[in-house]
């Protein structure tokens, strides 16, 4: 692939000499470069086969210092529920008028939470909220009568992660406005949530790989074994 003069002063600016570096090094290399608007990402290979059911990685983490982006949260409920979550916070709640809404094609929310009794409602546009990741799944905590805590968690910073086909995890570590702590702090979480979620019947390393990216940045590898994982 052919990079850009830009990207590749980037590089060198980075010093990317080494081939890893601990978590604290890694992040201080990307936040060198990154603008205070630039996604950190974070990436992380498995020893994994999404492919069996049991190696399926999936779930959500709370980031103690969030996205650094606002999140907005639509909760399909109805009768009581919907003062609750509204009091929460939600910038979207009702049941009928959104699922119209999302026929129609407007999806103005970047997290959707809905309570066990309407999701057979909610099912209506599974194959719209589905490809974009929105659909409503137990597992991501998306499917809950706590529509309070559901919403206050996804506006502090929850984020759902999956693994891919690839065994890879893609996870927003913050943004480049973010100190260099925070940072790593997100990624401990993620790390920490990922070692919990171990499967069972995954043998041998368990995490592979780690990677930093800015929007606009090289990657730069993570010492696993400096992580104490």
């Amino acid at each position: 692939m052919r990079r850009t003069k830009g990207w590749q002063a980037k590089r060198e600016k980075m010093n990317l000499a080494q081939g890893a570096y601990s978590l604290p090094e890694a992040v201080a290399r990307v936040k060198a470069v990154a603008r205070d608007w630039e996604t950190i990402d974070v990436a992380v290979r498995l020893a994994v086969d999404p492919r069996k059911a049991d190696q399926n990685v999936r779930g959500s983490v709370v980031l103690p210092h969030g996205t650094g982006k606002e999140v907005r949260v639509a909760v399909f409920t109805k009768g009581e529920k919907e003062n609750e979550a509204r009091e929460a916070g939600a910038d979207l709640v009702g049941l009928e008028d959104i699922i119209e809404q999302v026929k129609n094609g407007k999806i103005d929310f970047d997290v959707a939470v809905a309570t066990p009794d309407v999701m057979k409602e909610v099912s209506k546009v599974a194959k719209v909220l589905g490809p974009r990741r929105l659909m409503p799944n137990p597992k991501s905590g998306t499917v809950t009568f706590d529509v309070a805590r559901a919403v206050k968690e996804f506006k502090g910073g929850k984020m759902d992660f999956r693994v891919e086909k690839a065994g890879i995890v893609h996870c927003v570590a913050g943004k480049g406005s973010f100190t260099d702590q925070q940072v790593v702090e997100n990624v401990q979480a993620l790390l920490g949530e990922l070692v919990r979620l171990k499967p069972a019947s995954a043998r041998g390393v368990y995490i592979k790989s780690i990677a930093l990216s800015a929007t606009e940045s090289p990657s730069v590898k993570v010492d696993v074994k400096s992580t104490g994982l």
